[in-house]
């Protein structure tokens, strides 16, 4: 059951407070006018201030920046006016909720604005609490670096830690933010704040995770060609804590061979597990003793990396948590789609050479769910499955870079105030343009390439990316992970002698398409396009003081290269078709809180921004 949790966090010092609530009015104000939830067409500016009309009275906004796609950031005050003339200041999410309500351009249920509210406090509460961490946190990385003589973070990184150990430090340290345009960025309201604090990477967490034993003949295995035996594999992986596990089932009389190790992550073992699957554990199909595996989870929260052995794959779990958008659950459909899809793109990537050596992915080698062998549900193994993905690996040429989790690149530096991504631009010797354009070439380049050519829509967004930097800070390498939800147009996987085979159960969403290849166009806008080098953009534009087009004119004339060197491996229609919706068309993209507002009732809610590299063309 989520709890509701409508008190801001008392004990926080009095800058965190206003910044986290201030953060959350931010990603408020700029949902609401996103998703044209407020119209931004009735916006009224003055010399210093934006005006938006009520019914009953009028909303102030000041210091109100209107960016490229529809974006409306909000740098100051709200402040409310009603008919009488009676002001007053605005000061969290659920005055300007309350106000805003029966306004909106939206059906909505009470319970949808009171659990937004909700979620919205949860928030607040867990970034306040990061934030304090945060300064411990980045005071400890301060004097890491001075007593290493090195004098930028990025510096340390290369030259005292391992890319994979950098890797997930970055991934965890990066934490903090989380997507810019989810209202409910931090919620995890069924967790208390001692949990949050001890499982959340933003907190640079080592979480248990217990091997328990599932029989067999009560799993669905799904693995790439090369990975059959996956018990084999768990021992090579894990040679110590195989034996260990192993030696737990043989004292109990049991025969490993007829079990299968089964990771599970420890909050979820009590919360959920224990309850949820008790007539199983009864009647012998699931035992949960057995050992500790001691991990940190990356920016997902839920996808571990084991601290032993050095190489060891990462773990991706269930967890019964309500975080940002959904409970997080593990599918039958990330367990049969993420193998499928790792080894499609492996096969890709082999014989177009990696387009010039430019992406890697981190392959999803094994995975298996419960399933009764009886009732033949998958349904029922959602909160007891998992997924292995190859641990951190670079290409021979690239081994020597380091790794950055594109969400990362935007967090503030442990010394200063500034963003990460500032340290390398100031390494590289570039220009900020020249700079972004190299970064620009490496992302897109292969984006656009498996989507154009194979229908393939990689989920390149902010958490699931990781750009490799040279020694000078330029962008060299494309890594990127997390295919179980990725988007397909089989026609062109087949005209290219290409198939994927589709997971298909009654309410689940499909993710291979037959008939139309907007879905996965949309999943490439949404992913790539808006979330990861649009915010890029804006975070550039705003630290360096940029006119305002220069960085979406680079992202435009970028993405027109890549399309003309396609061009003659397409038919026309198709090349003219695609080019005009990335260049032209107005971009679809998540609704995410009107779906929140409507309890997720639909997960494909969409909306339209003006097409931000056709705003300068």
């Amino acid at each position: 059951m989520r709890s509701r949790q409508n008190d801001i966090f008392v004990n926080g010092t009095l800058l965190e407070k206003t910044f986290s609530i201030n953060n959350a009015l931010k990603r408020l104000v700029r949902c609401l006018f996103a998703e044209g939830l407020l119209d931004p067409s009735r916006l009224i500016f003055t010399s210093d201030q934006v005006c938006y009309p009520l019914k009953q009275g009028q909303l102030f906004f000041e210091h109100l920046q209107i960016a490229p796609a529809d974006t409306f950031i909000h740098y100051g005050q709200i402040i409310w006016r009603d008919n009488r003339g009676q002001k007053n200041n605005i000061t969290d999410h659920n005055k300007l909720i309350d106000l805003i309500k029966d306004e909106l351009d939206f059906r909505y249920t009470t319970a949808g604005i009171e659990g937004l509210k909700a979620d919205i406090t949860n928030s607040i509460n867990n970034d306040i609490r990061a934030r304090q961490y945060r300064q411990k946190w980045n005071a400890t990385l301060s004097q890491k670096i001075t007593l290493s003589g090195e004098t930028t973070f990025t510096d340390y990184l290369r030259h005292h830690i391992s890319p994979a150990d950098a890797a997930i430090l970055l991934d965890q340290w990066g934490s903090l933010e989380g997507h810019p345009y989810y209202p409910t960025w931090k919620c995890r309201s069924n967790l208390s704040p001692e949990s949050v604090e001890l499982l959340s990477p933003e907190f640079d967490a080592i979480v248990p995770v217990r091997i328990a034993a599932l029989r067999t003949d009560m799993a669905y295995i799904e693995t790439m060609p090369d990975k059959k035996n996956y018990q084999g594999w768990f021992a090579e992986q894990f040679p110590v804590l195989w034996q260990e596990w192993k030696q737990q089932l043989n004292h109990k009389k049991y025969d490993e061979k007829e079990w299968l190790p089964l990771p599970i992550h420890s909050w979820h073992l009590t919360a959920c597990v224990q309850q949820h699957y008790a007539d199983d554990i009864a009647s012998g199909i699931l035992i949960l003793e057995g050992p500790d595996l001691q991990t940190r989870p990356s920016m997902s929260f839920r996808t571990m990396r084991p601290l032993t052995p050095e190489n060891a794959p990462f773990i991706k779990l269930p967890v019964a948590i309500w975080m940002t958008s959904e409970m997080r659950s593990l599918q039958a459909k990330s367990i049969h789609m993420g193998p499928r899809i790792s080894q499609l793109i492996k096969e890709i990537l082999h014989n177009e050479d990696g387009f010039n050596q430019s992406v890697s992915i981190l392959e999803e080698q094994i995975a298996f769910h419960y399933k009764h062998k009886e009732r033949q549900d998958d349904a029922e193994g959602k909160y007891l499955s998992v997924v292995f993905r190859q641990a951190y690996s670079a290409p021979k040429c690239y081994e020597k870079c380091l790794p950055v989790t594109v969400a990362t690149l935007l967090t503030s530096l442990p010394q200063n105030n500034n963003p990460l991504i500032t340290e390398l631009i100031a390494s590289s010797e570039q220009s900020v343009e020249n700079w972004f354009r190299q970064y620009a070439q490496v992302v897109l380049h292969p984006v656009i390439s498996l989507y154009l050519l194979y229908g393939i829509g990689l989920e390149a967004h902010q958490q699931n990316t990781q750009i490799l930097f040279s020694d000078e800070g330029m962008a060299r390498h494309l890594l990127i992970r997390d295919f179980g939800d990725g988007r397909t147009y089989a026609p062109l996987l087949h005209e290219r002698g290409y198939s994927l085979q589709p997971y298909s159960y009654p309410g689940i969403l499909p993710t291979v398409f037959f008939d139309d290849i907007e879905p996965v166009r949309t999943f490439v806008v949404d992913a790539c396009f808006l979330t990861h080098l649009h915010e890029l953009a804006l975070c550039l534009t705003s630290h360096y003081d940029l006119d305002s087009p220069v960085l979406w004119k680079i992202l435009r004339e970028v993405t027109d290269q890549v399309f003309n060197a396609l061009k003659k491996r397409v038919s026309n229609s198709l090349w003219q078709r695609e080019r005009k919706m990335f260049l032209s068309e107005p971009w679809s993209t998540r609704s995410l809180l009107s779906m929140h507002l409507s309890q997720y009732q639909n997960y494909r809610l969409q909306h339209e921004l003006t097409n931000p590299l056709n705003f300068i063309a």
